[in-house]
Formats: structure tokens, C-alpha cells, sequence
């Protein structure tokens, strides 16, 4: 491989560098977009440092913590609220790294023991540990949100143990950074889940230890502070749990001069569902009614995810490009004989996530400032009975009858469909608004 290769091989991977593991790592999405690409682009936009920048599909705040890094201000929007927490707690540097450590060697000293009580040794993981009694479980109703099998009863105790525990404390800022460690250590370690690009089981781990693992996480949060060059706690960072697709009511008029964000692409994943186990365990979202009014504030991706009363589609009921990819999903449909209920909505979501994206353009302009630049980092689908979804053409042409001016659609990544065997592309949407 040649020099030029290697530099756009890097450039385009979706992985994180090692030089940028501090604070990103603390808590990801699987599919997330690199924090080199938000430089990249933060550079590229050469925008004033006193610019503020938006992430209006903030996620686990990539964009943001790559924004304070470079001293940028920063605004997001997210509607999963574990997201939004932990995004916001990514951005809280201001914190006495000493009392972190203290507080959560006290924390295990404390869970050690309760463990122990009930005959549970941390350190040394047991899988023949059915016959302990006393065992804390989630409620029923909180329960039915989760994968089956997501997290086994023991490690299901130790990560409620641990998590009150957290809660405990009064220090909110102590008590946050705690916490999004804890929730780190519980995926990662703890549960059973799996993600590829799409959230699963793994090995069923009946035990593992927790205290150890999450000791480690606070080590990072702790060392990633210590390490900070210079106080960066004058930029300013602030995240809403909203919806992005009316981003004007979070944000001040003409006050963005720059957008870096990756939306859902339509591509049937329910963006809900690789964060259910954290959402469920802090106590943000505890039943099926709580979960579908978080799912109603998401731009409309998939199938689970479309309700009877969302009108996103009448934004684009003139746009022939879209309307003519509904009529040959429901076409192909047909023909296959496909007659369960969510493959009937396969032609309604991509109508909803269209128009979705089109609402959120409409609303996004008046909040930014004349020659404001965005990036939509966006990919390619081929999943509605296999027709192809150009999404990054499409939102271009969305996005030019709202008065944006498409600077250039550029390649980030390609990837292979096993299904399709096409090699789809994610590429950054490149836009310029000009103003009224």
C-alpha cells in the first residue's frame, strides 16, 4: 500500500485513533463516527473560535468533546436520554479528580462486603452461583423493555448494587462521572450484549466481576483530566434531551456557524435498543410507555419506530425521487408476497425519515448565522427489499430546495452488504447556508 492509501485508509476508518481514546472512550456508541473526522472538518470549516458549533443528533457527544478539545463552543440535541447524559457528562471537566478516586474506592470497599453477605466473591467469578438467594432484580415492567438474556441474574444484582451505591452520593458531579463509568464496566464487562452493527447476545457470562473493571474506568475518567494541557473549562458545552427535528426550539437565532452531525440512516436499526439495559438500570426509561415516547421524538429510521399519527412524509410529498423509492419498495413488496405488518411500513418509513430530515433543515435555518457550514455524515442503504436508498443524494436535494447550497457530497467509508454483496457508501454531505 502506497503512501496516499494508507493516509486515506486512516482518514476514512470509523475506528479511534489511540491518540484519541482520552475522554471519547468513556462511553460510545458501537456506531459512532470517529472524533478525526470532527477535527478534520472543524479545520476544513475554518470558522472563528468564538464560533459555536452544533451536533443536532449529538449521540454520546463525538462532535462536542472533539469541539472543547480544538476550544470550540458547542451545542447538542439528543433524544435518547442515556445518550444525553453521558454526553453531558463527557463535557464536565471541572471536577476534583482526587475526591473521584477516594469516593470510588469507598464505593467498592462498601459493595465488596454486600456481596460478600450472600456469599458472592467479586473477584472471583462463579458461574454455579444459581442457588444464591437474595438476588435484586429489575421490575417486570422495566424487565419486558430488555434483550432476553441481556444481563444474567447475578452480574444483574452486582450492577444494581453498584448502581445505588452511585446514587447515594451528593456530589452530583462525583456521582455522574461514577455512574457513566459504572454503565461502561456493565456493558462492556458485565452484560451479555454484543454489537456488530447490530446489538445482540455474546457468550452468556452467568458471573463476572465488576468492581475491579469499573475501578479501572474511573482510572481513565480520573488520568484523562489529570492529563488536560490547559483548563479548558471556560468553553462552553450544553446538551438538550429534545428532538432534533425542531432544533430551533433549543437554539438561539442566527448563533450557529457550523454543524458536524451523523443522523440515523434509514436503514431498519432501532436506535433504541443498543442503549435499553443503561436506560433501564439508571431509571430513565422504566416501562414500554416511557420507551415509545423516547422513540417518538427520533427521526423516523425503522419500522418499529412509526406511528399512526407521525405526518414527517408531507414534506416531501413533491419530491418525484423519494415518492418514485416508496412506490418500488411497496412494488417489490407485493410482488415477493410480503404480508406481515412491518414490511408493509418498509415504503411508509422511508416517506417518514425523508420527511423527518426535511423538517429538521427547515427548522435548522433559522438558528444559523449567514455562511454557517454543516456536515452530515450519512450512508447508502440497501435494506427495503434490496432498493437502493442513495441517502446522501437525496438529503443533498432536500437540502437544496431549503435554499442550502451543496458544497460537495465526499467519501468516508464504503462497506459491504452481505445481503445485497453491493458496496454501499457513507459519505459526508457538505453544505453552505447563505441565509434569507
Amino acid at each position: 500500500m502506497n503512501l496516499f492509501n494508507e493516509i486515506a485508509a486512516e482518514y476514512r476508518s470509523n475506528k479511534v485513533r489511540k491518540e484519541d481514546n482520552a475522554f471519547h472512550c468513556w462511553y460510545r456508541f458501537v456506531l459512532s463516527y470517529p472524533p478525526h473526522l470532527v477535527k478534520h472538518y472543524l479545520e476544513k470549516f475554518n470558522i472563528d473560535q468564538d464560533s459555536i458549533v452544533l451536533d443536532p443528533f449529538s449521540g454520546t457527544g463525538t462532535t462536542l468533546v472533539e469541539s472543547k478539545l480544538n476550544k470550540f463552543n458547542s451545542i447538542g440535541i439528543e433524544a435518547n436520554p442515556i445518550a444525553r447524559f453521558a454526553t453531558k457528562t463527557k463535557l464536565d471537566w471541572d471536577i476534583n479528580t482526587n475526591e473521584l478516586i477516594d469516593t470510588a474506592l469507598d464505593i467498592a470497599n462498601r459493595l465488596d462486603k454486600k456481596l460478600e453477605q450472600i456469599g458472592i466473591d467479586d473477584k472471583s467469578p462463579n458461574d454455579d452461583n444459581s442457588n444464591i438467594i437474595g438476588l435484586r432484580t429489575l421490575p417486570e415492567a422495566s424487565q419486558k423493555i430488555l434483550l432476553k438474556n441481556s444481563i444474567s441474574p447475578v452480574t444483574l444484582h452486582k450492577s444494581i448494587l453498584l448502581i445505588e451505591e452511585i446514587k447515594k452520593l451528593k456530589n452530583e458531579r462525583v456521582r455522574d462521572h461514577l455512574l457513566l463509568a459504572g454503565l461502561k464496566t456493565i456493558i462492556s464487562d458485565v452484560s451479555n450484549l454484543r454489537f456488530g452493527p447490530e446489538v445482540g447476545l455474546g457468550r452468556i457470562k452467568l458471573d463476572a466481576s465488576i468492581i475491579d473493571p469499573w475501578i479501572a474506568n474511573v482510572h481513565l475518567t480520573y488520568k484523562d483530566i489529570s492529563s488536560l494541557p490547559i483548563p479548558l473549562n471556560d468553553i462552553e458545552s450544553e446538551v438538550f434531551l429534545g428532538d432534533a427535528r425542531v432544533a430551533n426550539q433549543y437554539l438561539t437565532p442566527n448563533s450557529i456557524a457550523a454543524v458536524i452531525t451523523s443522523p440515523p440512516y434509514p436503514n431498519e436499526k432501532d436506535y433504541s435498543r443498543t442503549t435499553r439495559l443503561e436506560n433501564v438500570l439508571v431509571g430513565l426509561v422504566t416501562n414500554m410507555q416511557e420507551l415509545r415516547g423516547v422513540k417518538k421524538t427520533f427521526v423516523r429510521s425503522n419500522t418499529r419506530s412509526v406511528y399512526k399519527e407521525d405526518s414527517d412524509h408531507l414534506y416531501v410529498k413533491d419530491f418525484n425521487s423519494i415518492q418514485s423509492i416508496a412506490r418500488e419498495i411497496e412494488k417489490r413488496r407485493i410482488e415477493q408476497n410480503k404480508t406481515s405488518g412491518f414490511e408493509k411500513m418498509y415504503s411508509k418509513v422511508t416517506l417518514q425519515y425523508f420527511g423527518g430530515m426535511a423538517r429538521h433543515l427547515s427548522n435548522l435555518r433559522n438558528s444559523l448565522v449567514p455562511g454557517a457550514k454543516l456536515a452530515y455524515v450519512v450512508g447508502d442503504q440497501a435494506s427495503y427489499l434490496r432498493v437502493m436508498i442513495r441517502t446522501g443524494q437525496l438529503l443533498a436535494e432536500i437540502a437544496e430546495s431549503l435554499g442550502y447550497r451543496v458544497v460537495d457530497l465526499e467519501l468516508f467509508r464504503t462497506r459491504f452488504a452481505t445481503r445485497s454483496k453491493e458496496e454501499l457508501r457513507e459519505e459526508v454531505l457538505l453544505l453552505e447556508y447563505m441565509g434569507e
